[in-house]
């Protein structure tokens, strides 16, 4: 379990006290950002591998029982968890690795397309629905550390992200904020955007191919990480 807890300090900690932060900053300064890029992905590679092998090998502690009764929530948040990142992988977004120079233009408000109307984070929002229906399902303490970790990784992540390129590019990110929302369909709720340009946008290929990864995921879980979904 120590070795666990190492791992998601470690992992938590360069997402935190790094990546979004001032001293990202002056690293890409000193170090380009490519090379920053380069070091930082393998760090977080590392970091994944770590925690995975060390949840994989600690011990087991139950801490509570899942009710039964959660189950079909659980397998909803995977499901929709599923839509939200191959989704938003498939989107192309300022919020991405790599697009952010895209907010020096002149019109960022063109940006916002699919997906993007709904959240300007849908791959975070995705694996923290995952992260939460892991957390209803594991009753014991490697689960809680593991799920409960990329599920605070997630949402961090999203204000941090915000924050950079807040830092980064003043004005056209507040052209682009103004227009969507980091909490899901908040910005339509509130008028800013429209839910029928979304869906129209993201189309049908996209969310067929996540219901297809989804149902791949579901029928051979047992055999890729232990755990039968029955």
């Amino acid at each position: 379990m120590c070795n666990l807890l190492a791992a998601s300090i470690y992992f938590l900690a360069i997402h935190f006290f790094v990546s979004g932060t001032r001293l990202r900053d002056a690293l890409v300064r000193r170090l380009g950002e490519g090379i920053y890029r380069g070091a930082f992905s393998a760090a977080s590679l590392i970091g994944l591998i770590w925690m995975i092998y060390a949840y994989r090998h600690a011990a087991t502690l139950s801490l509570w029982v899942p009710a039964p009764g959660l189950r079909p929530l659980a397998y909803a948040l995977v499901f929709v968890g599923f839509l939200f990142i191959v989704i938003g992988l498939a989107t192309p977004s300022v919020t991405g690795v790599g697009m952010e120079s895209k907010l020096s233009g002149p019109s960022t408000t063109s940006l916002v397309r699919g997906v993007t109307r709904i959240t300007r984070h849908p791959f975070l929002w995705g694996v923290a629905a995952w992260a939460v229906a892991h957390l209803l399902e594991n009753g014991d303490l490697a689960s809680l550390v593991l799920f409960g970790s990329l599920l605070l990784l997630a949402l961090g992540g999203t204000v941090s992200i915000d924050a950079k390129r807040r830092r980064g590019f003043g004005d056209g990110w507040s052209r682009f904020a103004e227009v969507t929302s980091n909490l899901p369909f908040l910005a339509i709720a509130r008028g800013r955007n429209n839910l029928a340009a979304a869906l129209r946008e993201v189309g049908m290929v996209r969310p067929l191919v996540a219901i297809v990864a989804f149902a791949l995921v579901f029928h051979f879980h047992g055999r890729l990480f232990g755990a039968p979904l029955s």
